[in-house]
């Protein structure tokens, strides 16, 4: 018995984790699967009953600009003969999806939809964790608030204001902590949103530049002074001095700063935390042979990554489970962050690790080159 004969087109579409329409040249629906009425729910009686136009009404909800439309997703993908990518917004979130014209063996051109079902285990993820960290600051905040009060009343007219200063400094640390790791996760989040609402594609089109690397990093750390980059329960000692960077004059790449900005904060924050006080990182850049790209490593010698660990290093809300590593306080989202803004700047992220020798972080990203037709759109500006 052939393969057609066992199943049937339904039977197979049912199988899929993501939702299929398929139109035919009238606008009419004529096909969809089990996915596509689970993440479509009611919405799909109106679409079965009124076609394509229904359809389009209920994908771009929310969305105003009409380029990242259904219906110019449609168009493109008929005209192009290719998939063309597009998001519908569903239970408070923006959901990839995919337009592809279909030809069938009588010459008809179906239009067939794909919709990625939404994975909503981390919404709920990322609210609990979000919750949770709000709940502890304030809480802690409010305690530390009502300690400080209380010595502040219980002070002696013979207390100087050093001696006071002294005794509620503590309290004044531990607020400023609770409140650096709120801060750090909401802008942890902001970035998270740009990739889950497939916003951070047009983002990093409009931030891109021509960076010359030299005085990208020497501004880099530079700024290093200007911020907390590593929590302050950490040891405090002075980072920025085992910080060296080897970056050749004239290497220039295109990428978006603040990115580039937010992943080497993301990895050197990493290097400092996941290695002795004494030990140096390197910051290094250096063309790529044979590839029109950019290497930079970010290396250390610290602790290392196991290798049975090395699954974990870009998932989300993952850590590895060394002592020396669960020992200090981080949510696990940065890395899955900085390889999302890496490749969104059409780049390459990795790592190589021994445990107890050491790591290098690398990224690739495209060189920058006078004249190239793939930097048309963007603005030739030193970073």
């Amino acid at each position: 018995m052939t393969l057609d004969r066992q199943l049937s087109y339904q039977s197979v579409l049912d199988g899929l984790g993501q939702g299929v329409l398929i139109f035919d040249s009238d606008d009419r629906l004529v096909l969809d699967n089990l996915a596509a009425r689970t993440i479509l729910g009611a919405d799909l009686k109106l679409i079965r009953a009124n076609g394509w136009p229904a359809a389009a009404a209920v994908f771009d909800t929310r969305l105003i600009q009409p380029d990242q439309t259904a219906e110019a997703a449609r168009r493109r993908a008929l005209e192009a003969a290719r998939p063309v990518r597009f998001h519908i917004y569903r239970a408070g979130e923006y959901v990839p999806c995919w337009a592809a014209a279909v030809h069938g063996s009588g010459g008809e051109v179906f239009t067939m939809i794909t919709i990625e079902s939404p994975d909503w285990s981390v919404i709920s993820d990322l609210l609990t964790r979000f919750r949770d960290e709000v709940e502890s600051a304030a809480a802690a905040t409010q305690g530390h608030t009502a300690l400080i009060l209380q010595t502040l009343k219980q002070a002696k007219p013979t207390d100087t204001v050093e001696q006071v200063g002294r005794r509620i400094s503590g309290f004044v640390n531990l607020i400023s902590t609770h409140m650096h790791r709120v801060s750090r996760l909401v802008k942890l989040l902001r970035r998270l949103e740009l990739i889950r609402t497939g916003q951070l594609p047009a983002v990093i089109r409009s931030e891109r530049r021509r960076v010359v690397l030299s005085d990208f990093i020497e501004d880099f750390l530079e700024g290093l002074d200007e911020i907390t980059l590593i929590d302050p329960e950490t040891e405090n000692h002075d980072y920025r001095a085992r910080v060296a960077a080897s970056i050749p004059e004239g290497l220039a790449v295109l990428a978006s700063p603040a990115r580039l900005t937010d992943i080497l904060h993301d990895l050197l924050r990493n290097a400092i935390m996941y290695s002795m006080k004494a030990t140096p990182i390197i910051i290094r850049a250096q063309a790529a042979p044979h590839s029109r790209s950019v290497q930079i490593d970010v290396i250390d010698e610290g602790y290392g990554i196991r290798a049975r660990e090395s699954e974990r290093v870009f998932a989300m809300f993952q850590r590895a489970r060394q002592p020396q590593i669960i020992g200090e306080f981080g949510y696990g989202l940065s890395l899955y962050l900085c390889k999302h803004e890496v490749e969104a700047m059409n780049g390459k992220i990795w790592f190589e690790s021994e445990e107890g020798v050491g790591t290098t972080f690398s990224l690739k990203l495209p060189a920058w080159r006078d004249g190239d037709p793939d930097n048309a759109s963007s603005e030739p500006a030193n970073a």
